[in-house]
């Protein structure tokens, strides 16, 4: 009989963990290979073994620790190593800024070939933890669970959590998240004990069967405590308006309870019927003015609408854009993927007038509504695909832009758009992205009519590798 070879993994001993990098790993430098670790610290020092090896890197990970690093901490939430979400929860804060700081100076340097020299200091969030104000959780039959201290999986029917990084219908059960603020804990474990007592079927994602499929919890840091949940079926059914009314008595607290019945193969709400239980169907979310005529603005978020889900830092980072655009009560600004318009509402008092342009329709039917809820008359509102509402047209009928802001998304602007910027030449340009990668490669194209000023990181994400910035750019 012949016998089955077994493959020897390569071990390295010893090795020092000198960096964090993208996707919440870490990473050591062993005889010019880069080796990437998760759930290790820079300063960690451990044997590795290989899983998996690339021609100029591989990938591993920890099987023993000789060393702990100065700069570890020990991790606050119960589900620490299987959720996929703050994977540097055990990074001490300072240094999760350093290296997020360091991200956005290698990203910029490398592929933009920017000069960082008028870089500012990255700016932390106050809060670390209960800073999120927007939660989904998803309802699965397959639960996967962890214990502390060791990662002891079991495999069950009827979860209410997280996805499992890298499994589409693998959920983390979540007992406890410390991103978002009570009564979020409560009320989802409320639902789940709820769903089980009552003999409600779990969403089976690969057989596209069973009842409760998502849960959706907002809040806001106002004064009225607004409070947002929002349950998604998969199919009508008798059992709906029992658990909606249980909810509503247990948690009279919430000011907006919608249901959703979800009956496609994909959980995006954009094009579903929002059903109003109780209540309106929206919260309103408060922000300092930037400008002082006005103490605060209104933002009415619904069940669809995008809003950032740190509201502390969101204020911080669209203040650093204003400053950073210089405005007069005389400019006049295009804001680029407005979303909501939270940006150009929140710039309106400042300027002469804002024109936003946004792919999403319902995103712009908010801003116009966010502009309304203001008294705020000076802004105008477009729905397309930027690369072709932004034409010479467009710019004739709505007045040449002395400042352009645009914040796209992860993937960066299309290089029609770049290339339509160019031809506009305003006199600045403030460019805010999540993404230091791709911001880096179009302010690299923008830089043949445009210098580079100051440099804003900001940090929207404690525990995580997520990391906003934003950039002046001054014509030449």
């Amino acid at each position: 009989m012949k016998m089955r070879k077994v493959k020897i993994q390569e071990v390295l001993r010893n090795v020092e963990i000198t960096e964090a990098a993208a996707e919440g790993k870490s990473l050591a430098r062993v005889n010019e290979r880069v080796v990437f670790v998760p759930w290790v610290v820079p300063g960690d020092v451990i044997d590795i073994e290989i899983r998996k090896k690339k021609n100029n890197y591989a990938e591993g990970v920890a099987i023993a620790f000789h060393q702990l690093s100065p700069y570890r901490v020990d991790a606050c939430c119960l589900h620490f190593g299987a959720c996929g979400g703050c994977k540097w929860q055990t990074l001490v804060y300072d240094k999760q800024l350093y290296f997020k700081n360091k991200q956005v100076m290698d990203n910029l340097q490398r592929i933009g070939k920017i000069d960082c020299s008028k870089a500012l200091p990255i700016l932390g969030s106050e809060r670390q933890f209960q800073y999120r104000n927007k939660l989904e959780f998803t309802f699965s039959t397959k639960k996967w669970s962890i214990e502390k201290p060791l990662p002891d999986f079991s495999v069950q029917k009827g979860a209410l959590g997280f996805h499992i990084p890298n499994f589409f219908d693998k959920v983390l059960d979540i007992i406890e998240c410390k991103l978002q603020k009570n009564p979020s804990n409560e009320i989802r474990n409320y639902v789940r004990e709820y769903v089980i007592n009552h003999n409600l079927d779990f969403y089976d994602i690969r057989n596209h069967s069973g009842l409760m499929r998502n849960l959706i919890i907002r809040t806001t840091d106002n004064e009225n405590g607004d409070l947002m949940v929002i349950v998604i079926f998969a199919e009508p059914s008798p059992e709906i308006e029992p658990l909606m009314h249980a909810i509503e008595e247990r948690f009279p607290q919430i000011t907006s309870l919608l249901y959703v019945v979800n009956m496609k193969f994909n959980d995006t709400l954009g094009d579903q019927q929002i059903n109003v239980f109780k209540g309106k169907d929206f919260i309103i979310e408060q922000m300092p003015s930037f400008n002082s005529t006005r103490e605060k603005l209104n933002f009415k978020i619904g069940a669809k609408s995008f809003y950032q889900t740190n509201s502390q830092q969101a204020y911080r980072l669209y203040k650093v854009a204003a400053e950073f655009a210089e405005l007069t009560s005389e400019s006049v600004v295009y804001d680029l993927y407005t979303g909501c318009g939270t940006i150009a509402n929140f710039i309106a008092d400042s300027v002469k007038q804002v024109v936003g342009i946004e792919y999403v329709e319902d995103a712009v039917e908010d801003a116009e509504a966010n502009s309304k809820e203001n008294k705020i008359n000076n802004t105008k509102f477009f729905a397309g695909d930027i690369s072709k509402v932004l034409t010479d047209d467009f710019v004739k009928l709505n007045i040449q832009p002395d400042i352009i802001i645009t914040d796209p998304p992860r993937a960066g602007m299309n290089p029609d758009v770049i290339a339509q910027l160019l031809r506009i030449a305003a006199k600045k340009i403030v460019y805010i992205s999540c993404n230091p990668a791709t911001q880096a490669r179009d302010v690299s194209m923008l830089s043949e009519k445009y210098a580079i000023g100051r440099i804003q990181p900001v940090d929207m994400f404690p525990h995580t590798h997520h990391i906003e910035n934003v950039i002046e750019l001054n014509l030449r």
